[in-house]
């Protein structure tokens, strides 16, 4: 780990494991305790794309630098993960990760696999499709029933679909599967399915979805009856949950939750139960919202980014009534996937939100106080990988997946 600030070295040790799925590489950092304390420049230090454009508020982008002082280790302890794209705990500490070609892992406390769960309906592959995120049921030990996201090939395209099945006695299938919900319209697309799932404290489930990227679905993340560009809120069943904002406005999909989303790939939920969601900005203006139900949060409309062109979006519009201003945003985009709070072993990182990194290479750590980000680290740049989902295991380590295959384990010295 090192950022663009950081002036000193860091030696990595390589050990070398022999295991019945692959290499397990251990990578020792220097001792950080050597490093300085304290708040130092931001690690941005490329051009904006958009110089121009203001920020609505001192503090919504490029805060001041940090630099971990904990010890702590970073470990490859699998590199044959395929493709995956999202990982979760099973209640006694092992792993399931998800497969983009269509079927599950189940993984060992250190990372082995353990079985292969098959089963899955047909998924569109192509791409940024395929099966992408899981979520076990909050009454798993009791009903064994799981919970996924996937593009769903149908006649004239694809669309983001949620489904759920048993995971059978010996762990091997998806029993009894149903496809609870279809995030229409469906489009031959191949890009922005969103797809992050995760449930509420009441037992509802929060699905985020993409506007499918091309400028003729830009409009459906602002139609208040499309589920494209959305955080959805449905139950166990798919139904629209009773406390959804538009509940009885025939104008709005009773199932939003929020909207004038462009691809939300990120979705936690703070240690206050606050929602909270990143998304990918067009080139630069990457985000991340605090969610509120029912509000805008802009895109199509307003957004820090600019076309990949380089033209303005929408004149260059960067605030607007009636749209909510992201907490924070980066220009350059930095590609975040998902996102975690952390609540493992090293204190100086509780609470705070961890963002895996897809063109940017790397874990980025925000530190959020009064919902505001006062404090940026940037985490595992040497590693040069593409972090897809990130983990607060329950064993008080962080972990991540990446698009090459490789499961990482950062724990405390």
């Amino acid at each position: 780990m090192k950022s663009p600030t950081d002036t000193i070295s860091i030696f990595l040790i390589f050990l070398v494991l022999t295991s019945c799925n692959g290499n397990s590489k251990t990578i020792s950092n220097k001792d950080h305790n050597e490093t300085p304390k304290g708040q130092l420049p931001n690690p941005e230090t490329a051009d904006k794309n958009a110089p121009s454009y203001q920020s609505a508020f001192t503090g919504q982008s490029r805060v001041k630098g940090l630099k971990t002082n904990t010890p702590y280790n970073v470990e490859i302890i699998n590199s044959n993960l395929g493709k995956p794209w999202g990982i979760i705990n099973l209640p006694d500490g092992r792993f399931i990760t998800t497969e983009k070609s269509g079927f599950m892992r189940i993984l060992s406390k250190d990372g082995q696999l353990l079985t292969t769960i098959t089963g899955f309906p047909k998924v569109d592959s192509k791409a940024q499709g395929g099966l992408l995120d899981v979520a076990l049921d909050p009454d798993f030990t009791s009903n064994r029933m799981i919970y996924y996201t996937f593009s769903e090939p149908v006649e004239g395209g694809n669309h983001t679909a949620v489904g759920k099945g048993r995971l059978s006695a010996d762990e091997k299938m998806i029993e009894n599967l149903q496809v609870i919900f279809r995030a229409t319209p469906t489009y031959d697309g191949k890009l922005h399915y969103g797809s992050r799932l995760l449930f509420d404290r009441e037992g509802n489930l929060f699905v985020s979805t993409g506007e499918r990227s091309d400028i003729q679905t830009r409009p459906f993340a602002q139609d208040p009856l499309a589920y494209l560009g959305k955080v959805l809120r449905i139950t166990k069943e798919g139904k629209p949950a009773t406390e959804n904002p538009f509940i009885g406005n025939s104008k709005f999909k009773p199932e939003i939750y929020s909207y004038g989303h462009r691809n939300p790939q990120g979705l936690a939920m703070d240690e206050k139960g606050q929602l909270w969601e990143a998304e990918m900005g067009p080139k630069g203006g990457d985000e991340v919202n605090l969610i509120q139900p029912g509000k805008n949060y802009g895109w199509g409309n307003i957004t820090y980014g600019l076309e990949y062109s380089g033209k303005k979006i929408n004149n260059g519009i960067t605030q607007k009534e009636g749209t909510e201003q992201p907490i924070y945003y980066w220009d350059p985009s930095i590609s975040m996937s998902g996102i975690d709070f952390y609540t493992g072993n090293i204190d100086e990182w509780k609470n705070n939100m961890m963002l895996g990194c897809l063109s940017g290479e790397k874990i980025i750590r925000l530190v959020i106080i009064n919902n505001k980000v006062v404090g940026e680290e940037w985490l595992l740049e040497d590693q040069n990988e593409r972090f897809r989902d990130i983990l607060s295991g329950q064993d008080g380590n962080l972990y991540s997946i990446t698009d090459s295959g490789k499961f990482y384990r950062i724990s405390k010295k």
